[in-house]
């Protein structure tokens, strides 16, 4: 039943054994968990704080996202949403930059743009370092690395930041506006750490890391050092839908972007609503609101508009986000008629115009790059 079932969660996830003990003393009964809602399938458990260790992300999951799945009671459990007491919240340290702190580094207050060098593995340093040059010469602000690109034999991470770094340099010198790399650095926690103080050392603001792979315990280590480095971090949630794909098992997103958040990560992907990632548009509002809303004392965490987009969506993906958002394109950048540069250009043109009121066919009347992307994409939507 229902109830059978919603207790075992709450047991499971505090006190409880599977048999019943001789002696339960008081004070061990005062840290159960308690079910105070049943309805539609969903149950609410609360926890006494006493359960959680302050500050302890890992600790926390073991608690209310542990064992409970592995019951056999259970055929399916899904973890919706977790509130957190402000006590709780106020022993993490949250964003070190948040949404001010990086609009800060670039000194605008339109929508930010970031890109992937396509295809996303396969270059030497210096072919890669000539894409970055293309995107940030032609308005691009953030060149970011790929998921699973770190240090693979054919790109050195070393190699990499310095060739990267250099074209950074040239583009700002060029165009007169701040360029940041989101530079990879997920591996071994010790080697993240020496990983960020090179991009430190580079004089770089930004590291990225995929939280989920590199897990919570790393992420909190790399929190630590980014304070200690005054580095912002990029998070990108590579592996999630294993786990928050499925509606009736798993863990939602939402508690992933609580977590991130709390944690301390600046830049977080939502997903677009409108691009080729599963996700749809009133998911992805509910989660740049969790990156957005105010929380305790923390700092805002700037959602990432990523995953299929091109310059004929920039106004569906504004109307949603507003102007706090990085809008991320790989495709819709580097596939432009006229190459990468072009396609930097483009995707710029179509923020402006959006943010001017303007249509697209109008603006591209005077502006060519733009002209030639919505020739070719329109405004599709990638299936």
């Amino acid at each position: 039943s229902m109830e059978e079932a919603a207790g075992r969660v709450a047991s499971e996830s505090s006190v409880g054994t599977w048999t019943t003990l001789a002696k339960l003393p008081d004070r061990i009964k005062q840290l159960m968990a308690r079910v105070y809602r049943m309805e539609d399938g969903h149950i609410s458990v609360a926890y006494p704080l006493e359960l959680f260790e302050e500050g302890n992300i890992p600790q926390l999951l073991s608690s209310v996202a542990g064992n409970v799945f592995g019951m056999r009671a259970l055929k399916n459990l899904r973890l919706e949403d977790i509130q957190f007491p402000s006590e709780y919240v106020g022993r993490f340290p949250g964003p070190n930059l948040g949404i001010e702190g990086v609009k800060k580094i670039f000194g605008v207050s339109r929508p930010l743009t970031a890109t992937v060098p396509k295809p996303k593995v396969g270059f030497d340093a210096m072919e890669y370092a000539e894409v970055a040059y293309e995107a940030w010469s032609g308005g691009i602000d953030f060149v970011k690395d790929d998921e699973n690109l770190t240090s693979q034999p054919f790109i050195r991470f070393e190699e990499r930041v310095n060739r990267v770094m250099r074209m950074r340099d040239k583009a700002e010198n060029e165009t007169g506006e701040k360029k940041v790399y989101l530079v990879n650095i997920t591996a071994e926690t010790q080697e993240m750490r020496k990983r960020a103080e090179l991009v430190s050392d580079y004089g770089n603001e930004f590291v990225m890391i995929d939280i989920i792979t590199a897990g919570w315990s790393a992420l909190q280590s790399l929190r630590n050092v980014c304070g200690e480095f005054n580095l912002g971090i990029h998070a990108h949630r590579a592996m999630h839908a294993a786990f928050t794909r499925n509606p009736l098992h798993g863990i939602s997103l939402n508690v992933i972007v609580k977590l991130a958040r709390l944690t301390g990560v600046d830049n977080f992907h939502v997903g677009t609503g409108v691009g080729k990632m599963f996700g749809g548009a009133e998911e992805v509002i509910e989660l740049a609101d969790i990156c957005r809303r105010p929380w305790n004392s923390l700092k805002p965490v700037f959602p990432v508009s990523s995953g299929g987009l091109h310059p004929g969506l920039i106004p569906d993906v504004i109307r949603l986000f507003g102007e706090d958002v990085i809008i991320q394109a790989g495709g819709g950048i580097h596939g432009h008629p006229d190459g990468t540069h072009a396609g930097a250009k483009a995707l710029r043109q179509a923020i402006e115009a959006s943010l001017q009121g303007k249509d697209l066919i109008e603006a591209a009347e005077e502006n060519i790059e733009l002209r030639k992307a919505l020739e070719k994409w329109e405004y599709i939507r990638p299936k």
